[in-house]
């Protein structure tokens, strides 16, 4: 089997080519090699490559700057992968497509299920939730599988940041009152991975939250990081960590306070239990401090 991965370079993407390989040959185009903002030169692209099998793990993720750039977020967020399942239905191949938390209006304070009302608060959101739907009515075979919180031993994140603070400041203040469970990118890679046959043989289909079991606010994530590095021997220069709320940090993307995935339906789908935030933090951290 011939398999798709984009966005390879990313944090998600780096992780689906090696738990993907053991599946067929993996296709992980660079930027350079395929420009997935150009609808023509995907096209041309998969006419010539012909996958069997799509995990699109792309996606425009600068929150923020999204703000300014909704043609481009549309592009990447939404068309692209409408792009994709569009060739997979006429192809009669197969779609991973990874989605957010962002959908969601971050209201309350108990579980999203994959059947709650949408309704995303910023540019990047509805870009996301235009994806979702743009899968979903598409006819193909797919899956979309929701996440949050994404952060691993490699790329840009709020766990590698937190470090780099933390050894340069003695007083931090990070935010306590959004919600949500810190997803390790290899996790979404190994259930990703666990997905494709049930996919395959059409007994998975539609939305599936993943996410480790647990929640944390970002000033509760912070903390834990500060925990295991210590724990691990680095040294830190941050002795005093203090909780702000989010009016206290604006930023021109609204961000979701409430950010917790009901897992039940994915772990009940696949017969997996899956593990506590804390403890993919500690494999995580780990494997980033080995690497230094």
């Amino acid at each position: 089997m011939k398999i798709l991965v984009t966005g390879a370079n990313g944090q998600v993407g780096f992780e689906l080519v090696r738990s993907l390989s053991v599946f067929g040959d993996v296709l992980a185009p660079s930027r350079t090699e395929l420009d997935l903002s150009d609808e023509q030169a995907v096209a041309q692209y998969l006419e010539d490559h012909q996958p069997q099998f799509i995990a699109n793990a792309a996606a425009y993720t600068a929150v923020d700057k999204a703000e300014q750039e909704p043609e481009l977020v549309d592009r990447l967020n939404h068309l692209l992968p409408k792009q994709f399942a569009d060739y997979a239905l006429h192809s009669r191949g197969s779609l991973i497509h990874f989605s957010s938390d962002y959908v969601y209006p971050g209201s309350g304070d108990t579980a999203y299920s994959e059947e709650s009302k949408v309704g995303a608060l910023s540019e990047y959101g509805r870009s996301k939730w235009a994806g979702d739907r743009a899968v979903m009515g598409s006819g193909c075979n797919h899956i979309i599988l929701r996440t949050s919180w994404v952060y691993s031993a490699r790329g840009n994140n709020f766990m590698k940041t937190m470090l780099r603070l933390a050894a340069e400041r003695e007083q931090l203040s990070i935010v306590n009152d959004q919600v949500g469970a810190p997803t390790p990118a290899r996790l979404l890679a190994q259930v990703a991975s666990l997905s494709v046959r049930p996919l395959l043989e059409h007994e998975l289909t539609g939305v599936y939250h993943v996410a480790p079991r647990g929640e944390a606010s970002w000033h509760g994530f912070a903390r834990a990081i500060f925990d295991g590095a210590n724990a691990y021997g680095e040294t830190l220069a941050v002795k005093q960590v203090d909780g702000i709320p989010t009016s206290a940090y604006p930023t021109p993307a609204k961000r979701p306070l409430n950010s917790r995935l009901n897992i039940n339906k994915i772990e009940r789908a696949l017969k997996i239990t899956l593990p506590s935030w804390q403890t993919c933090l500690e494999q995580t951290l780990t494997e980033y401090l080995d690497g230094l």
